[in-house]
């Protein structure tokens, strides 16, 4: 519910002066101000090399239990300049993608 409406949600935020971090890059995109999560991508690959095991006779219960081992950092600048806020530098060196 929250996803489909992302749009709708980062605005409410936005409105209340509420500096949010969200756990989907679309979010920062859609004008949160940041989201940290883990890559999405990278863990559809590693659950499709899951499948194909389970699919060649693996057993589910056999298989080990993985965590998430890329995570990406989205701060969007348009959303903290409209806050009135101001990112450090060496913070946004760290992040994955800067939306400005």
């Amino acid at each position: 519910m929250f996803y489909a409406n992302r749009t709708q949600v980062t605005a409410i935020a936005a409105q209340a002066g509420l500096p949010a971090i969200y756990d989907f890059r679309e979010f920062a995109m859609a004008g949160g101000l940041m989201s940290y999560s883990a890559n999405l991508p990278d863990i559809w690959r590693r659950i499709a090399g899951l499948v194909d095991k389970i699919l060649k006779g693996a057993s589910p219960g056999d298989l080990p239990i993985e965590r998430p081992t890329q995570f990406e950092l989205v701060v969007n600048l348009k959303t903290a300049k409209s806050m009135g806020l101001t990112i450090p530098e060496p913070f946004l060196l760290l992040a994955d993608e800067v939306i400005e």
